[in-house]
């Protein structure tokens, strides 16, 4: 069954949302001291936006096949959430890296 495109943002939207509140507890763990923790959030995180980042996948391997959906706002917006959400992550990890080093 083919999902709407609607459909499609909304859940790179919901999946890169539950990476990025991981990668933030991530930090806030490790601003704790507890490394453990803030370890297993990002790899919560990795695995949330590994999830969004298949949908992703999913859009441009059906435009190289000729096959592309309309672009919508809320497509656009589920991009720059997945982005931003990425960045948090990786940011994240250089956080707890430093406070892990204190």
């Amino acid at each position: 069954m083919d999902q709407s495109i609607t459909e499609i943002a909304f859940q790179i939207i919901l999946y890169a949302g539950n990476g990025k509140s991981s990668a933030m507890e991530a930090i806030q763990e490790a601003k704790e001291g507890n490394f453990e923790a803030a370890d297993e959030k990002i790899k919560e995180a990795n695995i949330e936006l590994g999830k969004a980042h298949k949908y992703q996948t999913k859009l441009l391997q059906e435009e190289a096949q000729g096959n592309g959906k309309t672009i919508s706002v809320i497509l656009i917006h589920s991009q720059d959430h997945l982005m931003t959400s990425m960045t948090v992550r990786d940011l994240a990890i250089e956080i707890i890296e430093i406070y892990r080093t204190r």
